[in-house]
């Protein structure tokens, strides 16, 4: 018996159903007040026409619906903004309409009901009824105790039935249109692409810093030299604490999105990276074709990621060993290449998630990278358009 009452009851121990009986409630107050004053109906309920029509109105009324009608959902099924389009203007003025109906149903139901009950109880106990019409003939009898629940279980169902109807109406009436459901999707979709990025940034930083104390630590240990033990630790303490500036700025754009994009590493800190991989015992020949300070900050700083990528991946597979770097800037295109000599732990073509990542970087600003042997090295070549969009 418990398990059959409990579903059934459990409406009455959510707090969104009495929220929701509020929000019915709400517009029956000024009706009350005109009936007291002018017993006619229909003059308040035309005024809602050309209220309804006021783009401000729609915010209003989504607000009050969100608050009392889904107060627990975190998807936005009911808008907040303001008219728009006059299809939202008729919208919002069928939904005031609606609205005041289903108040005067409450209102009644929560009324009459109870008192109907009360009535049935008087009559059950040899009293008169109190000024309800259906027991206006009733003749005291103790039967009509048995009719008391009867009332009191119609207005639980009528206040969790109005309840959900209410706000199914105001999902349908209030719901967001086609070009604000558009905007949130948009929106959407560049949070998801933000993510992405970010932790592809957070992959390349960590990434490098890992493989420079890697290789470090082991060439210390390789060595027995306490001179170069020294300026081992100093490489890995200075790569760990720029890996741990990134980490700091990558949670700091999490905790603000809206944070710009100014304070990311491009190609003109790419010192950094070079002066990091000598330190690990790679030789390192660098040489910068053109005006790098031309370069557009999306391409400047996805062009400082894929050197990045592409030194890691040099120190991780191949180890301290020569690596060609060359960057040119002219005719319109950012043109990276990076070499070392093949080894056989080096990454086949089109495998690892590194090579992975630095093709989409290329592609997603309309360039394109190879990767694979040539000539006895492993190369990088990565193209990129100077006018490529913005990133992020």
């Amino acid at each position: 018996m418990a398990t059959v009452l409990r579903p059934l009851l459990r409406p009455l121990l959510r707090g969104t159903t009495y929220t929701r009986l509020l929000h019915l409630w709400v517009p029956a107050l000024p009706f009350s007040v005109w009936m007291f004053i002018h017993p006619s109906l229909w003059v308040p309920v035309f005024v809602l026409v050309p209220l309804g029509l006021v783009p401000a109105v729609r915010r209003g009324e989504g607000v009050q619906a969100r608050l009392l009608l889904t107060p627990s959902e975190r998807e936005p099924g009911i808008s907040e903004e303001p008219s728009a389009t006059w299809r939202d203007r008729l919208r919002t003025a069928l939904w005031l309409a609606v609205r005041v109906a289903l108040a005067g149903v409450t209102t009644v139901a929560t009324v009459w009901l109870p008192l109907l009950a009360y009535s049935l109880g008087e009559v059950a106990a040899g009293g008169a009824p109190g000024g309800v019409p259906v027991l206006e003939d009733a003749r005291p009898h103790w039967a009509y105790a048995l009719l008391v629940p009867l009332p009191l279980v119609v207005l639980y169902a009528v206040v969790v039935g109005l309840g959900e109807l209410v706000t199914a109406a105001a999902r349908r009436l209030l719901g967001p249109s086609p070009a604000e459901r558009l905007a949130a999707l948009e929106a959407r979709t560049e949070q998801l692409l933000e993510r992405t990025r970010i932790a592809r940034e957070l992959h390349d930083s960590i990434g490098h810093a890992l493989t420079v104390a890697v290789v470090q630590a082991g060439a210390a240990r390789a060595a027995g030299d306490p001179g170069f033990t020294d300026r081992a630790l100093d490489a890995i303490e200075e790569t760990g604490r720029a890996a741990l500036e990134d980490l700091e700025r990558v949670l700091g754009i999490l905790r603000e999105p809206e944070k710009p994009v100014s304070g990311r590493p491009t190609l003109a800190d790419a010192d950094r990276l070079l002066e990091s991989a000598r330190a690990s015992g790679a030789k390192v020949d660098a040489e910068v074709t053109g005006p790098l300070d031309t370069v557009s900050g999306p391409v400047s700083r996805e062009g400082y990621r894929i050197l990045q990528e592409s030194l890691t991946n040099a120190l991780r597979h191949a180890g301290t060993v020569p690596v060609r770097v060359r960057v040119r800037v002219g005719d319109g295109t950012l043109s990276l290449e990076i070499r070392n000599p093949l080894t056989e732990d080096d990454p086949g073509p089109g495998r690892g998630s590194g090579l992975r990542g630095i093709r989409e970087r290329a592609a997603l600003l309309g360039g394109r990278a190879r990767t694979g042997p040539d000539e006895g090295d492993w190369a990088v070549r990565v193209e990129l358009p100077l006018s490529g969009a913005e990133s992020g």
